[in-house]
């Protein structure tokens, strides 16, 4: 059983303590796991449209407590206010989605060879569904995992990030509250041991994982050692903003702020290389950097901030260690590249918003993920080479272009290699109803949100109806005619 705690805490006053939770071990997640198959079994009985009903009253219940869950993910996440705000709609516009899934088609009917025959699909549930969680969408990404996972049938048991453990909590709580059954829905806290644990699980069939690239190899490697399982992992990025010429150069500035300082540069999405025509490049990077040294740095719950602090100290060195690895290979840092203390805030894990130019391809910050508040400035001659830039990287998750020219906007969409892409927009933005994922190094071909969520939480199982009252063989009834 459980032996220890550990502490959550609000990355921008690390003095204050969220709450305390068990450090789970192997037999906490074996108990876990035992209530969500008992519970599943029940579950799976129930009619798809009343399970849906379930998941739309669980959207109720978050919109009721919207305001409350906003203010514990700002403290907890270190996401300021508005863009808490902004999580927890997620998980409540996911729950209207998925609930509208429950009457809409299960499968697919389709014609059969042979007469006086039908051939249709349906989705049966796998199970239990395992799920590791981050912290930097601490409420919407469970609801992107969870949801889908009970309208398809399954029982859950899910592992938050030890730095937001309070808002899973928080959002199990709603859909207890909401009318999921006991057991059904399961949560363990914790570090490694527990996740490894959780995955290996003989009675887990599906895996679902968000993360980092070097923690989704191992969770894939070591699930399909103990399969076989469904795998879906949401890895990272490396996303590139290309600015042409002719682009609206304000519109570019406000996507360019939100996209790479937005939740302090921690989202999958965020905005990390911007793609500059040299035409433009000198009047953008001015406007750029006089806009990026108002932004306030503070209290992530405090109206006037406009960004919050990175998730804790380690990651402030390590995004600092980045910017000085980049100094060293030529680029320039035009404003920040410095972490920095803010007043009330002591301890507080804050970086400057930081603007790099001068930066090739080739350089490390160009490559990386950095994961911090860090806009990397590549300058191009050509569409052509804007678009080589873009694909020059081991992730394909989010890129946009700004231009006026619609036949090159057209072009872009055909040729970047990234599962979602933005035209005259930044990379971070995406609406429940689309597929979310990305290719290469970004994850391994499943698709969150939109109709495609449904599909790592659920098997298709083909059905043959034969009415004709005899044996018909098909491809051999229907093709004779071959000699010996």
């Amino acid at each position: 059983m459980s032996e220890g705690t550990f502490a959550s805490v609000n990355p921008a006053r690390p003095s204050e303590v969220i709450a305390e939770f068990p450090i789970s071990d192997g037999d906490d997640v074996e108990e876990a796991v035992a209530r969500a198959a008992a519970a599943q079994r029940a579950w799976a009985s129930v009619p798809v449209p009343a399970r849906a009903e379930i998941v739309a009253a669980c959207g109720d219940v978050l919109a009721r407590r919207k305001d409350e869950l906003a203010h514990l993910v700002a403290r907890e996440a270190g996401k300021v206010l508005v863009e808490a705000g902004g999580d927890v709609q997620e998980a409540i516009d996911m729950a209207a989605y998925i609930a509208g899934q429950g009457r809409n088609a299960w499968g697919e009917t389709l014609p059969c060879e042979m007469p006086d025959k039908i051939g249709f699909t349906t989705r049966q549930p796998v199970g239990v569904v395992g799920m590791v969680t981050p912290w930097n969408f601490p409420v919407a990404i469970p609801s992107w995992k969870i949801f889908p996972a009970l309208l398809a049938g399954n029982g859950v048991v899910i592992k938050p990030s030890e730095y937001a453990p309070a808002c899973c909590e928080a959002f199990v709580d709603a859909c207890r509250e909401a009318g999921v059954p006991d057991g059904l829905v399961n949560v363990v806290h914790g570090y490694g041991d527990a996740g490894r644990a959780l995955v290996v699980h003989p009675d887990v069939r599906a895996v679902s994982f968000t993360g980092s690239v070097p923690t989704g190899r191992r969770v894939a490697a070591t699930a399909m050692e103990h399969g076989p399982k469904l795998v879906s992992l949401e890895l990272g990025g490396k996303n590139a903003m290309v600015v042409m010429a002719d682009a609206d150069l304000d519109l570019v500035v406000e996507g360019a702020l939100f996209g790479a300082f937005g939740t302090a540069g921690q989202r999958c999405t965020s905005t990390s290389r911007l793609v500059v025509h040299s035409d433009v490049v000198g009047e953008l990077l001015d406007s750029l950097v006089q806009r990026a040294e108002k932004l306030v740095l503070g209290d992530p719950t405090s109206p006037g901030t406009d960004v919050g602090p990175v998730i804790d100290r380690a990651s402030s060195e390590r995004i600092d260690q980045m910017v000085l690895r980049a100094i060293d290979e030529g680029a320039t840092v035009a404003t920040g590249g410095r972490a920095i203390e803010v007043q009330g805030c002591d301890g507080g894990a804050f970086y400057a918003p930081t603007i790099l130019r001068d930066v090739e391809r080739t350089h490390a910050i160009a490559r990386e993920e950095v994961f911090g508040p860090v806009l990397s400035v590549i300058e191009i001659d050509s569409f052509n080479q804007a678009i080589d830039v873009v694909n020059d990287s081991e992730y394909g998750l989010s890129a946009s272009i700004y231009t006026r020219d619609i036949n090159q906007a057209m072009r872009a969409v055909h040729r970047i290699d990234t599962g979602i892409v933005y035209v005259n927009a930044p990379t971070i933005g995406a609406e429940i109803h689309l597929p979310f994922g990305g290719t290469k190094h970004t994850g391994n071909g499943f698709r969150e949100a939109g109709k495609r969520g449904l599909e790592q939480f659920s098997e298709v199982k083909s059905v043959y109806i034969d009415y004709s009252g005899k044996l018909q063989k098909a491809q051999i009834d229907n093709r004779p005619g071959v000699t010996g």
